[in-house]
């Protein structure tokens, strides 16, 4: 069972209701900023981004899922520019873009509606919603990446170990419930690339051993957490804590890492079979 919070009433709510099987999600793009610059970066792609959780969390679960993207009108060099950053930040390809009659690419009304917080979508009726808190980028001493430019169309090579790792990104807008504002400041994402290389790492070494399955114990609390609104960070938590323990097998440990990355998108099994 998938429950979220609907933000109108405050309440959890079941999506899809029993006992359909397929959700009929809209994920609506916030509105992009003029000028000859693509302007598309964190700020907006974080809706996207928990669309993707979501559309990953139901099929998790068992559920078949329908995406729309709702988006404002694009220029060619935008509309590219969204199509290359939600790439790199692992999101996958919506059904349709740009949607003008939603409720027919959807096959019916949206079982949830994914929105930027504080925007007034009007034709964002139906379903349940999903508010997603804003990004904001404050600067440090050590200076601050420009979202817009880190994802931009001259994106870095992420096989490249001294260049940036987009998916850092992803696991700093993930970092925090969706309701939660994100500041993305060179230290926080300078923090997101280092836990992924020694995760990355770690997943590398332990796959190496014989494989173990993922305790039960553990894959009910992180299949709940997923379920229950979303709560990517508690999952995040909890993989943290799986690196640390002593208890757990390497393979376990290993496994574990593999299938809840089927929902968090980070790529953490890359370096297997690449150790040097």
């Amino acid at each position: 069972m998938l429950r979220i919070t609907d933000t109108r009433t405050g309440h959890l709510v079941e999506i899809p209701a029993a006992p359909r099987r397929l959700l009929r999600s809209r994920v609506h793009l916030p509105a992009v900023g003029e000028g000859a610059d693509t302007g598309i970066g964190p700020p907006h792609l974080r809706v996207p981004l928990i669309g993707d959780v979501l559309a990953r969390t139901a099929e998790l679960n068992g559920l078949q899922v329908v995406t729309v993207l709702t988006t404002p009108e694009l220029t060619p060099d935008r509309a590219g520019a969204l199509a290359r950053v939600m790439a790199v930040l692992g999101i996958h390809p919506p059904v349709v873009v740009g949607a003008h009659r939603p409720d027919a690419a959807l096959g019916g009304p949206a079982d949830v509606q994914v929105v930027a917080g504080g925007t007034d979508v009007d034709d964002a009726r139906d379903g349940a919603r999903i508010e997603v808190a804003g990004v904001a980028a404050v600067p440090s001493p050590e200076g601050v990446p420009d979202p817009s430019g880190l994802l931009g169309p001259d994106l870095p090579d992420p096989e490249e170990p001294e260049a940036a790792d987009p998916l850092a990104v992803r696991l700093l807008l993930l970092g925090l419930p969706y309701g939660t504002p994100v500041t993305v400041t060179g230290t926080a994402l300078a923090e997101a690339r280092r836990t992924l290389r020694e995760w990355r790492r770690s997943v590398a070494d332990w796959a190496q051993e014989p494989s173990r399955p993922v305790p039960a114990d553990l894959l009910r609390q992180a299949h709940a957490a997923f379920a229950e609104d979303l709560d990517v960070a508690a999952v995040l938590g909890l993989l943290a804590e799986v690196a640390e323990r002593s208890d757990l097998p390497q393979g376990a440990k290993f496994e574990t890492f593999a299938h809840l990355d089927r929902v968090l998108g980070l790529d953490l099994a890359r370096d297997v079979g690449h150790q040097r």
